[in-house]
């Protein structure tokens, strides 16, 4: 078994997280920050877990990433740490709230996951929105990258 989890959240807007062992690319998911409401708000509030959760594909990729993650996890490959990253647009919404609920998922199954919102603190950006929104539009992107 790894040692050390490290889960991270980040924005692809603010550069992908290199050092990472798994990515999982979270802007699949509908953006709260199309939300006048929940724009402001982080993946750290209910509101926002409560709209991200909602979305139909939500529980199946979550419960994917989560047996990936503890598969990784559970093999003896000698790791001293595994990297797990979640990645959206701007890092505040999506990529957040999927951290904090893989990690809260790793604790219950007896782990002690090292958790960190790389880009939490950059304020709400639409033209970032915007821009990635068009190019993530039909693309099905998903995947994995950690910090």
């Amino acid at each position: 078994m790894a040692g050390r989890v490290e889960i991270m959240s980040f924005a692809y807007s603010r550069g992908a997280a290199p050092e990472a062992d798994l990515v999982a690319d979270m802007r699949f998911l509908r953006n709260p920050h199309w939300q006048d409401d929940l724009r402001h708000l982080t993946g750290l509030d209910p509101e926002v877990g409560e709209y991200i959760s909602g979305d139909p594909a939500y529980a199946e990729a979550l419960g994917k990433i989560e047996a990936q993650l503890l598969d990784l996890l559970s093999r003896g490959d000698g790791r001293a740490c595994v990297r797990a990253a979640f990645g959206c647009t701007g890092g505040r919404h999506r990529s957040v709230h999927a951290a904090e609920r893989i990690a809260a998922r790793l604790r219950a199954a007896g782990f002690s996951p090292r958790l960190r919102h790389r880009d939490l603190a950059t304020p709400p950006a639409d033209g970032i929105e915007r821009s990635a929104e068009a190019t993530d539009a039909g693309s099905g992107a998903d995947g994995f990258q950690g910090g």
